[in-house]
């Protein structure tokens, strides 16, 4: 631990030195996810240069940030990050920039008893309940506008209008999930980031690891979600773009051993954004993305 910091502190000393030329009166922001990247952009407009650390199909849980990861983060003018242990090995390098910069967790505003609490910990998973989201939204305009005062009415309307686009999402969403028959509505996924997604379309949720894709599973969990499929007659379950495919692929299996036939109903996005220049690269595209493949997998069609 001790090397690593030695190692963290040379690095930022090094590229704090050096400068990256952005274009003047620009806000420079780096953002640890894509979903919180999109939101920045969404809110900033052309008043701010966002980067994000972490692109399409990367896990945040086990993400380690890289040389160039210091690079950028030394050099922002404001750090936004989700919080709630979402980017547990990032923690400690948040902890000492915040004594020089601005580094600000998205997920501060949302009151306690709105978040889900497993096991004593709270799930970071705040995006997929776009009630929350609208939370960061406001948290993320209010920073803006505390460093930009000038442009304070701008960030206010952009937010205003992109939490509106968000709750017809949230309508949308509930028109679509609500076409799943209720006894089909079974969300079976490698890890539990779909909870708050649960809570707000009343679609029962089963994740075969927990919270962060940094907890084990073993056979026995297999087995046990095995049971379940096998004993609900469940149709479908679902692999995500940030996490190794084995686990499900195993699930799969596991049911057709004992005689169940259950398909893989698509590849879902949870802890990252699809690529750049694509539908699901955006959040709203990526949310919208996510509720059909889930819809018509869960039917059948």
């Amino acid at each position: 631990m001790k090397k690593w910091i030695v190692v963290w502190t040379a690095l930022l000393l090094l590229f704090g030195c050096e400068t990256k030329e952005h274009k003047k009166d620009v806000i420079y922001i780096v953002a640890t996810t894509g979903q919180i990247a999109d939101l920045v952009e969404r809110v900033g407009g052309e008043h701010v240069h966002v980067e994000a650390l972490m692109g399409p199909g990367v896990d945040p849980h086990l993400y380690k940030a890289t040389q160039g990861d210091i690079q950028k983060l030394s050099q922002a003018d404001v750090i936004f990050y989700n919080g709630l242990h979402l980017e547990g090995k990032l923690g400690e390098i948040f902890s000492k920039m915040s004594k020089t910069k601005k580094v600000v967790p998205i997920s501060e505003a949302i009151p306690k008893e709105k978040l889900i609490d497993v096991d004593g910990v709270y799930d970071p998973h705040i995006w997929f309940d776009l009630d929350l989201w609208s939370y960061a939204v406001r948290t993320v305009k209010d920073e803006l506008s505390a460093i930009d005062p000038k442009h304070k009415q701008t960030y206010e309307e952009r937010a205003e209008e992109y939490i509106s686009q968000l709750m017809k999402l949230k309508e949308e969403a509930k028109r679509e999930i609500s076409s799943i028959p209720k006894q089909q509505r079974v969300l079976i996924t490698a890890h539990d980031a779909f909870h708050y997604f649960g809570r707000a379309y009343d679609i029962e949720v089963v994740g075969l690891q927990g919270l962060s894709t940094d907890a084990e599973y073993g056979l026995k969990d297999v087995q046990q979600l095995v049971d379940l499929i096998v004993s609900r007659n469940i149709q479908a379950v679902f692999v995500e773009s940030s996490v190794s495919k084995k686990a499900i692929e195993a699930v799969v299996e596991g049911a057709k051993q004992r005689g169940h036939h259950v398909s893989i109903g698509g590849e879902l996005f949870s802890d990252a954004l699809g690529r750049k220049g694509t539908e699901e690269g955006t959040f709203i595209g990526m949310y919208r993305y996510n509720v059909k493949t889930i819809t018509q997998a869960l039917k059948g069609e």
